[in-house]
């Protein structure tokens, strides 16, 4: 029971002393967290740089450490695949992208939630996310990616890595 509220008193005390997540113009968030999707996971590192009120550019980048491997036919093929591993280029992604921070927008000063367009090695996307910040320096982070146009024609099994929707959390940091 004292963990309980242990635990509870420091989540409310977070709360009641969080940060603005979101300062405009100058501003600059790095996240740091684990990429979750379909066939493999990893690890994911962005860095956003405020341009404006509600208005940032960043860069993203995600690896993925544990992949399927595929074991089959491809596509029907003749040739029959045993634990193939997919190689570091389909396993590296990296994406440059705009987001619109609506904390202002919405009223809550210490909730960045984002909206954002993409472009990357695999595909134009978007992505939503959100950052809370329990003090100046450190919050936490979520986002949601998706695909909207894929450069491949899927002609490689391993095409549909980094090339999906893409699910993320983590840490945040106010450089």
């Amino acid at each position: 029971m004292k963990k309980v509220i242990t635990l509870l008193f420091l989540v409310s005390f977070g709360f009641i002393h969080a940060q603005k997540a979101f300062s405009g113009k100058g501003d600059m968030k790095v996240n740091v967290g684990a990429n979750l999707q379909d066939g493999g996971s990893g690890i994911q590192g962005s860095i956003d740089f405020g341009l404006g009120e509600n208005f940032s550019f960043g860069f993203v980048s995600t690896y993925l450490l544990g992949v399927d491997n595929f074991n089959g036919y491809y596509h029907g093929g003749p040739t029959y695949y045993s634990d193939y591993k997919p190689e570091f280029k389909d396993r590296f992604d990296a994406k440059a992208r705009i987001n619109a921070n609506l904390s202002s927008v919405i009223g809550v000063e210490q909730l960045d939630v984002y909206p954002g367009l993409s472009l990357g090695l695999k595909n134009f996307g978007g992505h939503i996310g959100g950052r809370y910040f329990f003090t100046d320096g450190f919050g936490v982070f979520t986002e949601i990616g998706f695909p909207i146009a894929k450069y491949s024609d899927n002609n490689d099994m391993f095409d549909h890595l980094n090339n999906q929707a893409t699910f993320s959390l983590g840490a945040s940091f106010n450089l």
